[in-house]
Parts: structure tokens; C-alpha cells; sequence
């Protein structure tokens, strides 16, 4: 691991290892935009504060044969050739500089690089800060801020490595159209999301569950406006922890969106800061039960400077802490409150699969 510091250097201390990069600010935004540069100035920040409890992995390109995994070649030379072309837009959202192209490339093989060092032993926990975000971008199609599925990439890259079984936990607000459509055929990868709904890009929905040999390895939990840390950490109780402890994933990997930060501009959550930590000790619980604690962690969205401070500071926190907090008992899912009516609903489409699928 090409790291800043070893783990005698933090006096045998978690080894936490952040990927960043400053060509990733090289995907130049229109104005206006808000999936931007000075987005990772914000997650720096977080990271900046906690730079003496951390090490740090070097990025590099993906790979033809790494990209093709997901992505057919025909896409990947569009977004070439759209770059070339540039500056433009590949839809409404989704624009492209001279530069994206490669900056692209760079973050699908960051997000590689960050899932092989928690497989192989090389750090603890992992996480890559890029851009552009990579969850909405289908196969064959940019979409959503996305031009190449980073998280995607990086499942397809650990499988081809020998990792069995891989959960995808997605609680960007959007949900992860592209990771979902990616995998929803393949009962080794188990894609888990929670988000706002109905909402950009409309899919997601309880009845979306995997098809043929991937039914139930899709689990959708669309959740109404307004919902926070407690609906969050509810729904990760109540419904994740039931999936993954029968699923039984060898690695986690977590597309990280701050956009359901009650600051965000282009959603309607409340999550805070707290809300952030207490999710990445739940699902940190879980690795370390299932899978000797292998977890890595991909930026998604997040719009808001406030959201991407706080939400990178609870993961990190939760993260860096010497043990993982006990998988305490599920928050209150109370008769008529929107926590029970989702769990109920997640319940209805799942529960003979998973049988403690949302009990108490």
C-alpha cells in the first residue's frame, strides 16, 4: 500500500486509508452546476482534520478490461470521443469537459483501488473521494452527473479477484439505477438502497426486487420526504442487517451520497451529521460480523458544502474509532409511523426470503 503513514505510525490504530486525488477536480462543472469541483473541497476538509488518523492510497486508471466489465466498449468511446468534443452535455444533468473523460477513468480505477486494499488486507476501512459520482450511469448510457458506474467497476473487479458475494449498500438520496441494473440478474452481488421516492430517476420502487437468478438480491427502500436519522438507522436495523446476516457478504461496499443532508439543495432528507456516523457504525457492525470487517467506501452526490462536512466527518469518526459500537436493539417502528410503514412494505415483497425481515 503506497500509505502515509504505517500502522506503528499511528501506535497500532485502525488503518483508515482515504484515496484523493487533485485531477479529479479537472472535470470542469458549467456554471451553476451543483455536482462541481469545490465539492471535494468540503470533503477534504473532514479529511484534512483527521489527516494525523488516516493513510493514504494512490489513484490510478481503470483499465479497458476493468471499465468493459460494466460498460461496453461502444460507451466508453463515446464518453471519449465526448470529451474530445467538449465542453457539452450527454443529457439535461450530465455534461462533459476536455477532461472528463480521463478524470473519469481515473475515478472507476480509485474505487477499484480502494475495494482491493480492504480485500487484501492492506487497511482497514477505505475510502475514495472522487468525481464525477458514478451510481446512476447505466451500461450503456450517462446519466444523473455519472458517466462510468465507479461502484459497479469495483464489484466486478473483487469478483474477478475471487470475492464471492459483494453487498452494495447505496444511501445517496437518489436511488442507484445503474448499480441495480447492473446486478439485478446476479444473486452474488446484493444491491441494498435507500432513498427519496418518488424522485430523480423514478426507479427504485418496494416491487423492484431482482430478476431470475437475482430475485430478492435487489432490496429497495423508497422512503417519503422528510425522513431522518431515525428512519436511516431504523431502516438499517430493521431491514439491512436482517438481509446482509443471511446474505452474508465476504466485503462491503458503500456508494456514499451526502445529498440526503438536511442542507442539500436538491433534496428533501434530514439527515444530520450524527445521522451519517450512526448509518457507517451500523454497517461497520455488520463487516465486522460478516466479513472480518472489510468495508470501502465510494463518494456518490452530496450538494451542500454543510452536508459534505458533516456526513464525511460521522463516517470518518465512525470509521477511526478503535471498536465498532455494538448492533444495538432497532429504533421504535411505532403502529402508523413511517418507519413501520416502510419496513411493512420492504417486509411484503422480501420476508420469505429473508425471515426476520423488519421484526419488532
Amino acid at each position: 500500500m503506497s500509505a502515509s503513514r504505517s500502522r506503528d505510525d499511528l501506535g497500532g490504530a485502525r488503518r483508515i486509508a482515504v484515496l484523493e486525488d487533485p485531477r479529479f477536480a479537472e472535470h470542469r462543472s458549467p456554471a451553476g452546476h451543483p455536482e462541481r469541483p469545490e465539492r471535494l473541497r468540503a470533503v477534504g476538509r473532514a479529511i484534512s482534520e483527521r489527516r494525523d488518523r488516516l493513510v493514504s492510497l494512490t489513484a490510478r486508471p481503470a483499465d479497458g478490461d476493468e471499465l468493459c466489465a460494466v460498460h461496453p466498449l461502444s460507451h466508453v468511446r463515446t464518453i471519449e470521443t465526448a470529451a474530445r468534443m467538449a465542453p457539452g452535455h450527454l443529457d439535461a444533468d450530465t455534461y462533459v469537459s476536455r477532461e472528463s473523460y480521463e478524470v473519469a477513468v481515473l475515478a472507476a480505477g480509485a474505487a477499484i483501488e480502494a475495494a482491493r486494499a480492504v480485500a487484501q488486507g492492506r487497511c482497514d476501512a477505505a475510502f475514495a473521494a472522487v468525481r464525477p459520482p458514478g451510481h446512476h450511469a447505466e451500461a450503456h448510457r450517462a446519466m444523473g452527473f455519472c458517466l462510468f458506474n465507479n461502484v459497479a467497476i469495483a464489484a466486478h473487479a473483487l469478483r474477478r479477484d475471487g470475492v464471492e458475494r459483494v453487498l452494495i449498500v447505496d444511501w445517496d438520496v437518489h436511488h442507484g439505477n445503474g448499480t441495480q441494473h447492473v446486478f439485478e440478474e446476479d444473486p452474488n452481488v446484493l444491491f441494498f438502497s435507500t432513498h427519496q421516492f418518488p424522485f430523480y430517476p423514478g426507479t427504485g420502487d418496494f416491487g423492484e426486487a431482482g430478476r431470475g437468478h437475482g430475485e430478492h438480491a435487489t432490496v429497495n427502500v423508497p422512503l417519503p420526504p422528510g425522513c431522518g436519522d431515525h428512519e436511516y438507522a431504523g431502516v438499517l436495523r430493521r431491514v439491512l442487517a436482517p438481509v446482509a446476516l443471511r446474505f452474508r457478504p465476504e466485503l462491503i461496499l458503500v456508494s456514499c451520497g451526502f445529498d440526503a443532508h438536511r442542507d442539500d439543495p436538491l433534496a428533501s432528507m434530514q439527515l444530520s451529521g450524527a445521522g451519517y456516523r450512526a448509518m457507517t457504525e451500523i454497517v461497520r457492525s455488520l463487516a465486522d460480523e460478516l466479513c472480518d470487517g472489510r468495508i470501502a467506501f465510494v463518494l456518490e452526490g452530496g450538494y451542500a458544502p454543510s452536508g459534505l462536512v458533516e456526513g464525511m466527518s460521522g463516517v470518518l469518526d465512525a470509521l477511526c474509532a478503535p471498536q465498532a459500537s455494538p448492533l444495538l436493539e432497532a429504533p421504535e417502528a411505532t403502529p402508523g409511523s413511517t418507519l413501520r410503514h416502510v419496513v411493512d412494505r420492504v417486509a411484503a415483497v422480501h420476508r420469505r426470503h429473508f425471515e426476520d425481515l423488519g421484526a419488532g
